[in-house]
């Protein structure tokens, strides 16, 4: 490893600890320090115990020695088991740990990386870690908990086996007998557990190229589960017959997926099969060693328990030092990704002008030479635009797909920013505005929106504080009065039963109600919505445009809509196309002109005569 593996891996504990798990790392220490010493005192009391038995000793001599090996032994293993008890049961939750200080990430990064698929992959490799059921910070930990574990054990070790080859004499009484037998012997196991670091890098690294492949498969395969596993895809999947379709390709990503696991078990089993070699090998050269100096009466027979239990004791822990410092340097592409991740740069202008009060709530918007690609693309979805308009204007953005209506959306709510151009709001550039400021001149209704399995009012309100009465009259106006008034805890009734046996499963058309009603109950100078009624059934979709202006006062409200007769009470139309404004003007004007308003017009209105 080197300096920027540990920096990250430090930093991905330094960031476990500040969410309350400072006394895991330290009962894991404390565990891995304990279990470290504890066999190599245990082998002490206990090879002494046997030369007192050889020796002769006296029977009470020998009782208080094996109280004290006993009392020794338990009190350090109940105190082990203690934290152990602690470190595992919260091993247990690293996962979810991991999964929240990614989450928290994905909130306040910049919106465009959520839509950006290598940090998918990235988040997606993090989230697997070096297999186990840990995810990568559980994983993580676990290596380091053997490293300690291990340099403990070789320390103790050392110590207590340093008298069998202070004891060594020169090569010419005999090579057995030397302090030269002792270096080839380490010589040898410190070869055999080199090579099995090497080798143990080597399947780690095996196993990464599995982990990145199968990723891009992964992903394809969580969105299909996602469709199979949503009860709200279920009518279309029946009636549309997609079902067999999705299972087929679902079962053919699941499949390449199994190859890449069953690979990576391939991998898996040739490592351990390499550390129980090791294992076997190194115990067998101990074992030879201290037979022969044994025989050779160099040491006492306690001794021999004592030198060649410790060193294959020692041997073990060598190997096994090796081959999680082998591992911690796999887990270190993981935990670079995952710093990468966390440090993933606002690449956000951060302004801190406040945006001004106003009382009149008196807001001009400008595109001026606004043109955009998306991060990644070539291609202008947006280009050279030119376009202005002023709060209590009814706006309607028609064109067709992908003619750039949604992006418009996105960079006047700054989800985006421009690439070429700039857009101002009262004159100054909206990057220099604070942020969070700026996010406050936005009430919105997305297609994708989300509800959430909160009580109703906490989802109008978009918190815990809820103002009971602002969170009613935002529904009665969204069309949703009659609705309340069935509900058995009224604001306090649950969408969904996923949190409550008592919530109640809402309609597509209510929820996208309940949507319109949050952008209501914000209160923000600019309403936009985005297809808001989509959901909606014809009479209650006549109840919202009826009600428009009543619902959104005397704010801006900006409209976007595939249906052109719904957009016939706006007083400015403005038609997309290509990425370009290529008319403006009211439903009357753009209707009598020649081009592609009238053209949406006359093809969608055929239909109604």
């Amino acid at each position: 490893m080197n300096k920027k593996d540990i920096k990250n891996q430090l930093r991905l504990i330094r960031d476990c600890c500040k969410l309350g798990e400072t006394k895991t790392v330290v009962c894991m220490v404390v565990t891995c320090v304990l279990e470290g010493i504890r066999p190599y005192i245990s082998l002490l009391l206990m090879g002494r115990l046997l030369d007192m038995v050889y020796g002769g000793a006296g029977y009470q001599e020998m009782i208080r020695m094996a109280l004290t090996a006993f009392g020794f032994v338990g009190i350090s293993s109940l105190v082990e088991a203690v934290m152990h008890k602690r470190y595992n049961g919260r091993l247990m939750g690293m996962y979810e740990t991991q999964s929240y200080m990614i989450d928290r990430k994905c909130l306040s990064m910049d919106y465009e990386y959520l839509e950006d698929k290598e940090v998918h992959d990235m988040v997606y490799r993090v989230d697997r870690g070096e297999g186990g059921g840990f995810g990568m910070l559980g994983n993580l930990l676990s290596d380091w908990e053997f490293v300690i574990r291990g340099a403990v054990s070789i320390a103790a070790a050392v110590a207590v086996i340093f008298p069998l080859f202070a004891d060594a004499t020169s090569v010419r009484e005999g090579f057995m007998t030397s302090w030269l037998a002792s270096l080839l012997l380490f010589a040898v196991i410190g070869a055999i557990t080199v090579l099995n670091y090497v080798l143990d890098v080597k399947f780690g690294e095996a196993v990464w190229e599995h982990r990145e492949r199968a990723s891009k498969h992964n992903n394809v395969l969580s969105c299909y589960m996602g469709i199979l596993a949503s009860y709200e895809r279920q009518k279309d999947l029946r009636i549309f017959g997609q079902r067999r379709m999705i299972e087929e390709e679902a079962d053919r990503e699941l499949e390449k997926l199994n190859g890449y696991h069953r690979g990576e078990a391939g991998v898996n089993f040739k490592r351990a099969t390499v550390k129980n070699t090791v294992a076997a090998l190194s115990g067998l050269l101990v074992y030879v060693f201290a037979g022969v100096r044994a025989y050779l009466g160099l040491i006492s027979i306690g001794s021999v328990v004592t030198y060649a239990s410790s060193i294959v004791q020692m041997t073990s822990s060598m190997a096994l030092f090796m081959q999680r410092m082998a591992r911690l340097k796999n887990d270190s592409r993981y935990v670079n990704d995952y710093a990468g991740f966390m440090e993933l740069e606002k690449r956000k202008y951060e302004g801190c002008i406040p945006l001004e009060k106003r009382r009149d709530n008196k807001f001009s918007v400008e595109f001026e030479h606004v043109s955009f690609q998306y991060p990644g693309s070539d291609e202008y979805v947006i280009k050279d635009l030119n376009l202005s308009f002023v709060i209590g204007e009814r706006m309607a953005i028609v064109g067709k797909n992908g003619s750039g209506k949604t992006t418009f959306i996105k960079l006047l709510c700054r989800l985006y920013d421009v690439t070429e151009g700039c857009i101002k709001v009262n004159g100054v550039d909206i990057r220099k505005y604070d942020y969070n400021e700026y996010c406050r001149l936005f009430g919105a209704v997305f297609q994708d929106f989300q509800m959430f399995a909160f009580p109703l009012g906490e989802n109008v309100a978009g918190g815990e504080d809820v103002n009971r009465g602002r969170a009613l009259d935002a529904l009665n106006r969204a069309g949703l009065e009659e609705r309340l008034e069935s509900l058995p805890g009224k604001l306090d009734t649950y969408v969904g039963k996923e949190f409550s046996d008592e919530g109640v499963t809402f309609s597509g058309g209510e929820k996208q109600k309940m949507a319109i009603a949050r952008a209501i109950y914000k209160d923000a100078p600019f309403v936009i919505m985005d297809e808001p009624t989509a959901a909606l059934d014809p009479v209650s979709e006549c109840d919202v445009f009826t009600g428009f202006d009543r619902m959104v006062g005397n704010k801006t409200a900006i409209y976007i809509s595939h249906r052109l007769a719904s957009c016939r009470f706006c007083q400015d139309i403005i038609v997309f196309d290509k990425g370009q404004v290529v008319q403006r003007g009211s439903h009357r004007e753009l209707e009598a002109q020649d081009g592609l308003y009238r053209e949406l017009w006359e093809a969608q209105a055929r239909y109604y005569q």
